[in-house]
């Protein structure tokens, strides 16, 4: 049983994190350059043609916003997220096909946007976003994940309750996205594991529509004419695909945009009781800066890193140590848990909440001069957690992914998923799951991590199995290793040297104190 409640305020609070404020747009043409066009324009023509043309400027602005979508309606909203086909200048990495600083400034914008002009301030019936692994970008093939992190602040300012056993109910900032495969339309099943669990409800849009699989997810939502909103973010290709589709399914003859309008549009299909539809387009008008968001000081939410309590050295011929084959060699990887998301045990939506927000957008400075990756992976956010898992409800797994792409964003650094390891199998004991992960990052030809550095984002109960499976596979027995469940903070860094041995520590930390960050989401 859920209840879903519109974002208020929270009953915890921390006076040394202050709210970030809103960054005000800005106009598209700086004043020096409109003061020197209009200069010019006086010296040729006179000045009292200059008092016509800034009285025709003052009153020149763009097309009004419309007013808030009405909840009573069955309102169907499109967030156009950028990929390498479609997007604005200086917002998107070419080389790794995820945002630049400034399109990170301009989805945390978009956030409010949502919330306040769109829905105004109520709360979607469900968030829905391309799955990531139906369109693979650059020679490198890396998955698109700005759709996702186009929803996620939107996301955050909304509030989630779960009602649990042996627990209070308790409610978050926070929101599931669904982001998953319909069953039967998992893409290259050489690339993409098929999901140990398989939930409908969760279905994310997919690029290539395989099946008709968006026809299914939109027919389903008309079909069951609840009134509400309905979120989505996909790139335009996906965007004017399934606009198109909707109107013919609903014969509702709307002028469906032709072309891409850039980043600042969102959509909107209205639909009243009588099945009568209207096309609204909101233009947010935003004007992203160019840097990393300006945050509250780190040091009001840091903590010092606890002393190690793992040092392990596993040296091949000693003993009884053999070095496996196939290992890779010359190999770092920072496994890292997903950000904060349970404010009561067991508590799970599939995304963090408020705080985590905090730690994700914290990770660039907490880690500078802790790591240096070159790379970033993540479990696949496809993954489904079932409704079987005790006060959880059906979704997507999109928070690892969440956790670390701030990171990955700051550092211009690549960022692909683990697309080929399912998750959440009963027995992640090797050598079951645990196996297939451990072989993916420390034993595969594809890909290889041989003389790499990488960030991992994982799920806290898989890492120390993963680690474990790692160390039994060079014959020797290891005390089981575990994490605690309310560590969102260690490090644990995996090293192969030149040879293969292998060490294990946890002597890092991000220094990120989770009893500090506050449990509302900062506001752009």
């Amino acid at each position: 049983m859920m209840t879903r409640k519109t974002s208020g305020s929270s009953s915890k609070d921390n006076s040394s994190v202050e709210q970030i404020l809103p960054i005000e747009p800005q106009d598209g043409v700086g004043p020096r350059e409109e003061g020197m066009n209009r200069l010019s324009i006086v010296r040729q023509l006179g000045p009292l043609l200059l008092a016509a043309i800034l009285i025709a400027g003052c009153g020149s602005t763009s097309p009004p916003i419309p007013a808030p979508l009405d909840g009573n309606n069955l309102n169907l909203i499109f967030v156009v997220s950028e990929d390498l086909n479609f997007s604005a200048p200086g917002d998107l990495n070419p080389g790794t096909a995820n945002l630049t600083n400034r399109g990170l400034q301009r989805v945390l914008m978009m956030g409010s946007f949502l919330k306040q002009r769109v829905l105004g301030g109520g709360t979607p019936n469900g968030i829905y976003a391309l799955e990531a692994m139906t369109h693979l970008q650059t020679a490198n093939m890396y998955p698109d994940i700005v759709a996702l992190e186009t929803i996620q602040q939107f996301a955050m300012l909304n509030q989630f309750t779960i009602v649990q056993q042996g627990y209070p109910t308790a409610t978050a900032n926070s929101y599931p996205i669904f982001a998953s495969y319909l069953q039967g339309s998992v893409p290259d099943q050489s690339l993409v594991a098929p999901p140990v669990f398989y939930c409908d409800a969760c279905q994310g849009l997919d690029f290539t529509d395989d099946n008709g699989d968006n026809e299914v997810l939109l027919s389903g939502i008309l079909e069951a004419n609840v009134p509400g909103y309905y979120v989505f973010s996909a790139p335009w290709e996906t965007v004017s695909a399934v606009l198109a589709s909707t109107n013919q399914m609903g014969n509702y003859n709307l002028p469906i945009p032709a072309r891409y309008a850039g980043p600042n549009i969102v959509y909107a299909i209205a639909i009243t009781h009588s099945g009568s539809a209207t096309l609204l387009t909101y233009d947010s008008q935003l004007n992203p800066p160019f840097i990393y968001p300006v945050l509250p000081s780190l040091a009001n939410v840091s903590r010092a890193c606890p002393a190690a309590t793992i040092n392990i050295q596993v040296t091949g011929g000693v003993g009884g140590a053999v070095i496996p084959a196939g290992i890779n060699t010359n190999e770092t990887v920072y496994m890292i848990r997903h950000a904060d998301a349970h404010p009561t045990p067991d508590w799970d939506d599939g995304n963090y909440i408020g705080a985590g927000q905090w730690r994700a957008l914290y990770l660039p400075e907490a880690l500078s001069g802790k790591i240096q990756p070159s790379e970033v992976y993540s479990i696949d956010p496809t993954n489904d957690i079932p409704a079987a898992v005790q006060d959880a409800v059906p979704s997507s797994y999109v928070r690892p992914l969440l956790t670390a792409a701030p990171y990955a964003i700051a550092n211009n650094l690549p960022y692909s998923l683990a697309a080929s390891v399912p998750v959440f199998r009963i027995d992640q004991s090797a050598p079951n799951l645990a196996t297939l992960a451990s072989n993916f990052f420390f034993a595969s030809n594809r890909p290889n991590f041989s003389n790499k550095t990488i960030l991992v984002a994982w799920e806290h109960d898989h890492i120390p199995p993963t680690v474990n499976a790692l160390i039994t596979s060079y014959g020797v027995s290891q005390a089981a290793l575990s994490w605690s469940d309310s560590d969102y903070d260690s490090i644990w860094t995996i090293q192969l040297d030149a040879q293969g041995n292998l060490s294990v520590d946890n002597a890092l930390c991000e220094g990120i104190d989770s009893n500090l960050l506050p449990s509302t989401p900062p506001q752009f």
